[in-house]
């Protein structure tokens, strides 16, 4: 029997997924690494305890499916994005932690290049704009900050590279140092038109060409790692909101996907022309295959899944993250709470951030379940954001779309019904959940052989439910009116 192994490397936990040669499942570890909160708004990581999650949770699944080495036709990895690893050349070590997507240390760095009239000309290359999320001035920060960095890095000491570059190369021994299209178009050094990094932004940012990546197709030869009992070759990568674009079967322009995690991220698929965004979102590479690109718009909300850890962890209201529909359930229908989850920022479309998290139309009747109603229903109201701003982007055909979701909150029925009812369109679950894990697989088991190609894969999406809108149309308005006034509001505030 021929296995495929994901490596899923997510901002709170690692993941190793076992996929069979029928892609199903077949084993899964898990294991969460530690959060570090330096400064507000500061977010990091360590990239040992990383890497040694990984090593963990391979082995892990490797040994409870006792699957050996010599069974495993190819390895397919899916990271974070944008989260960023300066390491040495020679020893491989870190000069840093790892600088997650979430932080916001760069906000002034963004604002400085803004006001000198830099934005227009970074969108139109990278489809990207200067914000805090993106690798590009996370790098420039550290070579500004560690002492010594940015000599170290013109003399080719240094390498930059995100969570799969950092991966691929520990799990190759240092013989390999690539990334993928997905990846490189997230860093904001990339030109998305060319398929190259560029020259012109790095000179802006000041980040030496030398320590960038190689690009490489989706699913392409990204070197063997031997540390897992024996030779196995890396045949995909892909960033994970691009990799559950793959593992939806999103191939088609129009088709739409929305996967919540700890952010909520849509992608629409558009196509081998890129389409340039009025509306302020990402004009992003979906997937590259035999070196063709095909392009998405792309709307990131910060905050999705993060707001209900909210509820559990800060305000203490639920002690289980499944507990929140069951709450929100029990809200009383007269209260009209609504809650701007801007915790670290607005993200697409308002990129805003400075912003911060606000709670509206409190009355002293409010209570956990009202709160937990409204925690929830601002994901619905993000996404209802992001789905107009493209409908603006992509005209009306986006009209007839149907979202598919995944990621951890699809599972709730109360969630996605809500969703579908702020819409006023379909929702579709797919059966097989682990969309992320299996886009990385399939990229990996397709270069292998063992996987069938686009339209063979497509043919094998399944349908778990979907969700139709059962809100009067009246209804729907008004409440995404209120919360527009929250939003600004919460803007002004």
């Amino acid at each position: 029997m021929t296995y495929i192994l994901a490596i899923d490397q997510g901002t709170t936990s690692s993941r190793a997924i076992m996929f069979d040669a029928s892609m199903q499942r077949v084993g899964t570890a898990q294991h969460e690494f530690t959060q570090h909160f330096p400064q507000e708004g500061w977010v990091e990581h360590d990239p040992e305890d990383i890497w040694d999650s990984v090593l963990t949770v391979c082995r892990e699944v490797m040994e409870t499916t006792g699957i050996a080495a010599e069974q495993i036709a190819g390895i397919g990895i899916t990271n974070q994005r944008e989260t960023t690893v300066v390491w040495d050349r020679a020893t491989g070590e870190p000069i840093h932690n790892a600088i997650v997507w979430q932080d916001r240390r760069t906000a002034e760095i963004c604002e400085r290049f803004r006001k000198e009239g830099c934005e227009d000309d970074v969108t139109a290359q990278t489809g990207l704009l200067l914000d805090p999320y993106f690798s590009g001035t996370k790098v420039k920060w550290l070579l500004d900050t560690v002492p010594g960095a940015r000599d170290r890095a013109k003399a080719g000491e240094l390498l930059f590279g995100t969570i799969d570059c950092f991966l691929i190369w520990r799990l190759t021994e240092g013989k390999v140092h690539a990334t993928d299209a997905t990846n490189a178009a997230r860093t904001l050094l990339f030109d998305i038109h060319k398929g190259a990094w560029s020259t012109d932004i790095c000179d802006l940012l000041d980040v030496p060409t030398v320590m960038l990546p190689e690009v490489r197709d989706c699913a392409s030869d990204f070197g063997q790692t031997r540390l897992l009992g024996g030779q196995i070759p890396i045949l995909g990568v892909a960033g994970d909101q691009q990799a559950a674009t793959i593992g939806q079967a999103c191939f088609s322009p129009g088709m739409l996907k929305s996967t919540y995690g700890t952010g909520c991220f849509a992608l629409l698929n558009t196509g081998p022309q890129p389409v340039e965004s009025k509306n302020r979102l990402l004009t992003t590479i979906a997937y590259q295959l035999d070196g063709q690109r095909t392009y998405a718009l792309e709307g990131s909300i910060f905050i999705a899944g993060a707001a209900v850890q909210w509820l559990r962890d800060a305000l203490q209201i639920i002690e289980t993250a499944p507990e929140s529909g069951g709450l929100a359930e029990k809200a009383d229908p007269t209260q009209n709470v609504v809650l701007v989850p801007a915790f670290t920022g607005l993200g697409a479309p308002y990129w805003k951030p400075d912003c911060r998290g606000a709670l509206f139309g409190l009355t002293r009747n409010s209570g956990r379940a009202e709160i937990a109603r409204a925690t929830l229903e601002s994901i619905a109201f993000q996404t209802r954001d992001l789905w107009h701003a493209m409908q603006g982007d992509w005209g009306s055909a986006a009209d007839d779309v149907t979202l598919r979701v995944d990621g951890g909150m699809s599972a709730s029925d109360w969630t996605m019904q809500g969703l579908s009812n702020i819409l006023g369109a379909p929702v579709d679950r797919p059966v097989m959940q682990e969309t992320t894990a299996l886009g990385a697989a399939w990229l990996a088991g397709m270069r292998a052989g063992v996987y069938p190609d686009q339209q063979g894969f497509s043919e094998t999406w399944a349908l778990d439910r979907r969700f139709e809108p059962d809100l009067s149309e009246d209804k729907r308005d008004s409440a995404y009116a209120r919360w527009q006034r929250a939003v600004s509001a919460a803007m002004a505030f």
